[in-house]
C-alpha cells in the first residue's frame, strides 16, 4: 500500500492526498514532527520535508510536484485524453498553485493588519490570474478533476475555512473562482484528504489570538478589498 509521510496541516501534503482520494487509491499516513525530525524521516527525505510518498515498491519519492506527476505516470492521468502540450500547461498551472501555498501561509499567520494587508495582496495577484483564466467549464478546464484542481485545493480549501471563521475573504472578487472553488469543495475531497484533526490545528495555528485572522472580526469591520479601513476596535 502507499504511504504518505506527513505533517497535520501541510498544503503540500494535501494536494498528494487529495490526488490519491480523486483516484481511489487505497494509502496510509504517517506523521512526523518538523520541528524534532527523526533520522529515519531525514534519510528518505532529502529536504527535510513533507510530503514523502512512499512507493508500493518501497521506494520514498520526495517534492509534492514529482510526486503528483509519479501518480499521474503510474496509476492513470485525470484527463487521459490531453496533448502533450495541454499536459505541460496544466502542470505549469499546477506548478503556479504550489507556489502560493507558503504565501497563503504567511498571510494567515499575520499579526498584524499591515502585514495581512500586504502578503495578501501577493496571493490575490495569483487569484486575479487563474480568474482570467477559468472558463465555462466546473473545474478548472473541463467538467472533469484534473491535477490542477488537485493543486488549488489546499489554497481553496483553506480560504473557504478563513472566511467562515474569521470573516476575512481571500477571494473577495474573484466571482469565477468562487464558483470554482464551490465545485472543488463539493467534490468532499478536502475534507477526506485531512486528518480527523485537522481543523482543531489549523484553528490553534493560524486562528489563535496571536493572529490577526484570529482576534479581529472581518465581517463586521472590514474585508479583503478594505482593509485599509479596518479599525483598531474591530481587532
Amino acid at each position: 500500500m502507499l504511504k504518505v509521510i506527513s505533517f497535520t496541516i501541510c498544503p503540500f501534503v494535501q494536494r498528494i492526498t487529495a490526488m490519491l482520494e480523486a483516484k481511489q487509491l487505497p494509502y496510509e499516513v504517517e506523521y512526523t514532527s518538523l520541528s524534532d525530525k527523526p533520522q529515519w524521516f531525514l534519510d528518505i527525505s532529502p529536504n527535510g520535508q513533507v510530503p514523502v510518498l512512499v512507493t508500493e515498491d518501497n521506494t520514498a519519492l520526495f517534492e509534492s510536484d514529482a510526486i503528483a506527476e509519479y501518480l499521474e505516470d503510474k496509476y492513470g492521468a485525470m484527463q487521459p485524453a490531453l496533448s502533450l502540450e495541454q499536459k505541460a500547461i496544466n502542470r505549469a498551472w499546477s506548478y503556479l498553485g504550489t507556489k502560493h501555498y507558503l504565501v497563503q501561509c504567511g498571510a494567515q499567520s499575520s499579526r498584524t493588519i499591515d502585514d495581512l494587508k500586504d502578503r495578501s495582496e501577493k496571493l490575490r495577484k495569483a487569484f486575479e490570474k487563474v480568474e482570467n483564466q477559468l472558463g465555462q467549464y466546473r473545474f478548472f478546464n473541463s467538467d472533469d478533476l484534473s491535477m490542477v484542481d488537485m493543486a488549488w485545493l489546499p489554497l481553496l480549501h483553506r480560504a473557504e475555512i478563513i472566511r467562515i471563521e474569521s470573516g476575512y475573504d481571500f477571494l473577495e472578487g474573484f466571482p469565477k473562482v468562487k464558483a470554482w472553488q464551490a465545485a472543488l469543495l463539493e467534490t468532499g475531497f478536502a475534507e477526506k484528504s485531512v486528518s480527523d484533526n485537522f481543523m482543531e490545528r489549523f484553528r490553534s495555528f493560524y486562528l489563535s489570538e496571536e493572529r490577526v485572522l484570529g482576534r479581529c472580526d472581518f465581517a463586521a469591520c472590514c474585508s479583503a478589498l478594505n482593509i485599509q479601513e479596518c479599525e483598531p476596535a474591530c481587532c
